[in-house]
C-alpha cells in the first residue's frame, strides 16, 4: 500500500497513459481477434474431421497427420481464445497483471503441442518409409484442396482482423493455420506423385517435410514465449541504453536494480532505482526520468525509484 501510495502523485501522468494504453490494447483488438478466432476455429474444427476420416478411408498418412495437425491447431486456436476472453478480465488484488499472462502460457503450450505432434508423423512416417500402404489418390487429393482452401480462409481471416505480428498469441494460431495450409499442400502434391507414377513412398516422404516445416515454427514461438515467462528484456528495448538514457536526466548519478521485462505481448514494464545528488528536486528527476523511457523506450509502465544519498538499502541479488 505504502508503495502505490508513494507513487499515486507521481504516476498520475504515467497511469492516465498506461491506461488508455492498455485500454486501447484489450478493446480495439480484442473483438476483432476473437472474430477472426472464431472464424478460423470452426473453419480448422470441421476440417480436421473431414481429413481425419478422409485419411482412413483413403489410407493416406500425409492426410492423417494433416489432420492430427488440424487436432492440435482446433486446441490450440481454442485455447488462443480462451487467453483472449481471460486477458480482458479485470485484474483483482489477488492478480495484480490480471490475465495477460495467461497468452503467453497459451502459447507456450501451442509450441510444446507442435512438437509433440511433428514427432509423431516422423515416426509413422518412418514406419511407413520401407512398405509404403497403396493410398486412394484422387480422393485424398479432393479432400486436401478442400482443406487448403479452408486454411487459407482461416489465415485470412486471422491475418485481416488481428494483429499477428505484435501479439505471440495470434501469431502462434496464425503459425497453426499456416502450416495446415502447408500440410495440405503437401499431401496434394504427394497425392499427384502417386497418381501419375503410383510412387507411394511420396507420402511418407512429403508428411516428414510438413513436420519438419511445423517445427521450425513451432520453435519460435516457444523461445520467444519462455523469454518472456523468463522475464527477459523485450526484444525492442536495449537496458544498456535504458539505463544510459537515466543517466542523463539532470541529477541523477547512478541507476541500480533495472529491470525491463514483458507482461504480455505489446505491454512492457520497467522498474528501476535512481540515486540522485543532494538538494535535487524528487518530483522533478522523477518526472523527468517518465518521461525519457515513455517517449524514447515507450515504456509507458514505470516504477521508479528516487534515493538520495542517507538512504541505505540491502544489495539485491539481480
Amino acid at each position: 500500500m505504502s508503495h502505490s501510495h508513494s507513487h499515486q502523485h507521481s504516476h498520475s501522468h504515467s497511469d492516465s497513459h498506461s491506461h488508455s494504453h492498455s485500454h486501447s490494447h484489450s478493446h480495439s483488438h480484442a473483438p476483432d481477434n476473437k472474430k477472426g478466432l472464431l472464424i478460423a476455429l470452426i473453419i480448422t474444427g470441421g476440417i480436421m474431421f473431414l481429413e481425419f476420416f478422409g485419411g482412413l478411408l483413403t489410407g493416406s498418412l500425409a492426410l492423417l497427420s494433416d489432420s492430427g495437425h488440424m487436432l492440435s491447431d482446433t486446441a490450440s486456436l481454442a485455447l488462443s481464445l480462451v487467453a483472449m476472453i481471460m486477458a480482458v478480465r479485470p485484474a483483482s488484488p489477488k492478480n495484480s497483471y490480471g490475465f495477460f499472462r495467461f497468452e503467453i502460457m497459451a502459447a507456450l503450450f501451442n509450441g510444446v503441442t507442435l512438437f509433440v505432434i511433428s514427432g509423431f508423423i516422423i515416426w509413422e512416417a518412418w514406419q511407413r518409409f520401407f512398405e509404403p500402404p497403396t493410398v486412394a489418390s484422387g480422393s485424398m487429393m479432393l479432400i486436401a484442396s478442400v482443406g487448403l482452401l479452408a486454411n487459407l480462409v482461416s489465415a485470412w481471416s486471422l491475418m485481416r482482423r488481428s494483429g499477428a505480428k505484435d501479439n505471440i498469441n495470434i501469431r502462434s494460431a496464425y503459425l497453426h493455420v499456416i502450416s495446415d495450409a502447408l500440410g495440405s499442400v503437401g499431401a496434394l502434391a504427394a497425392g499427384l506423385v502417386m497418381s501419375l507414377f503410383s510412387w507411394y513412398v511420396a507420402d511418407p516422404i512429403i508428411s516428414v517435410l510438413v513436420a519438419l516445416l511445423i517445427l521450425r515454427s513451432a520453435w519460435g514461438v516457444i523461445k520467444q514465449a519462455f523469454h518472456i515467462l523468463m522475464e527477459g528484456t523485450p526484444h525492442a528495448v536495449n537496458l544498456q541504453e535504458v539505463r544510459e538514457a537515466l543517466l542523463d536526466v539532470e541529477g541523477v548519478i547512478e541507476v541500480h536494480d533495472l529491470h525491463i521485462w514483458t507482461i504480455t505481448s505489446g505491454m512492457d514494464a520497467v522498474s528501476g532505482h535512481l540515486r540522485i545528488a543532494d538538494g535535487q528536486s524528487h518530483q522533478q528527476v522523477l518526472q523527468q526520468a517518465l518521461h525519457v523511457v515513455e517517449e524514447r523506450f515507450g515504456l509507458r509502465h514505470a516504477t521508479l525509484q528516487i534515493e538520495d544519498a542517507t538512504l541505505t538499502h540491502g544489495e539485491l541479488p539481480v
